[in-house]
């Protein structure tokens, strides 16, 4: 039978072609798109990404500034492991334990910048901010990967004065969020900015009530939560309230008391699937109950140091060390049996050598 001039592929109809698309993995759709442009045209469609959500076909991947890591040989023959000053995008597929670099950023190939900040939108990695690797200087540029397309593009600076050490989250849709960090003279900040993905367009907010270098922003209950933080007095003494973003109103709103410890980093608070937050607290995970928190479980056995933590797929995702080790290790602890009243264990998850490098930042994307 001779094949219609419109099908997308030969011999099938394009429902069912389409089908076909859809449930190709997520490091393919690059390939599959330059394949031919009616390909294109379907993968880097919205409506290609909707059709996979609703078809129950999306699947989430944890992208991370991680360091890269070297091997060296030891004067009596062994070779050693250790963690560079190099950081590049790394990404893991916990449902295939599969673990992948990205491109590097056509414009940092030498590597990405210190303390970047990188948040998940739609189909889209946006890397904001951080220092040159070489000369420190604060930038306030961004730029966007999309996982269906396997490129990157330039995104509209971060506009104002710079800042560094400052909070961010998405709502996994279009709109971002930018709270506190500091600026060149290291005076913590309560200037906010709004980023669309879609319109590449900055928005500058309402000031927070309060200053808040090194906050962390969770998208939490559809609103945006800036937690904890600490003001230029204060330097390095955390506060444990909160200001969360009503934009009904416009306004920001203090809530009090919302770590229930004081001094301590939030950088670890992230928002579960079951819509619950979670955070490391001194040797433990605990979980909002509000408005106090409980204690879910330990940390995993000899580790002292939590880089990052996240959720996904009904588990939480941990990457952290020991004291005296130089490489991470991620650890996974299902929260799908939480009511069986059980103590939670953790499972090592299996990482390649490459991917032990430090983790400075990471976020979650459903695609």
């Amino acid at each position: 039978m001779r094949a219609r001039a419109m099908d997308l592929i030969p011999g099938l109809p394009n429902e069912i072609a389409l089908e076909c698309l859809i449930r190709l993995p997520v490091d393919q759709f690059s390939k599959a798109a330059s394949v031919c442009k009616k390909w294109n045209g379907e993968i880097t469609s919205p409506e290609f990404r909707r059709r996979r959500k609703v078809s129950g076909l999306t699947g989430t991947v944890l992208a991370m500034v991680q360091s890269m890591v070297a091997t060296v040989k030891k004067p009596e023959g062994d070779t050693a492991l250790f963690s560079t000053q190099v950081y590049r995008l790394s990404v893991c597929d916990p449902e295939k334990g599969s673990w992948y670099d990205l491109p590097p950023i056509p414009e940092l190939i030498d590597g990405l910048p210190r303390f970047c900040r990188i948040v998940g939108v739609g189909a889209d990695l946006v890397v904001i901010g951080g220092c040159d690797p070489d000369t420190w200087r604060v930038m306030d540029c961004v730029f966007v990967y999309n996982f269906i397309s396997g490129s990157w593009r330039r995104g509209a600076d971060m506009p104002g004065q710079q800042r560094s050490f400052f909070g961010c989250a998405s709502d996994s849709d279009r709109m971002i969020v930018v709270a506190g960090g500091h600026d060149d003279e290291k005076n913590a900040m309560k200037s906010a900015l709004s980023y669309d993905a879609v319109k590449d367009e900055w928005i500058t907010l309402p000031d927070m009530v309060m200053e808040r270098d090194e906050c962390k922003v969770v998208f939490h209950k559809g609103k945006f939560h800036v937690i904890g933080g600490y003001p230029t007095w204060a330097q390095g003494h955390f506060e444990n309230d909160a200001e969360v973003f009503d934009t009904a109103t416009w306004q920001w709103r203090l809530e009090d008391d919302f770590l229930s410890v004081i001094n301590t980093s939030p950088h670890s608070c992230i928002e579960g699937d079951d819509g619950r937050l979670y955070m490391c607290r001194g040797g433990d995970v605990a979980v909002k109950e509000d408005p106090m928190w409980r204690k879910l479980a330990g940390l995993p056995a000899g580790i002292t140091s939590v880089a990052y933590l996240t959720a996904c797929q009904g588990k939480l995702i941990l990457v952290g060390r020991g004291q005296f080790d130089e490489l991470y290790s991620s650890y996974a602890l299902d929260l799908d049996v939480e009511s069986d009243g059980k103590v939670k264990k953790w499972t090592k998850v299996e990482t390649p050598d490459e991917y032990s490098g430090h983790v400075q930042y990471g976020c979650c994307l459903e695609i």
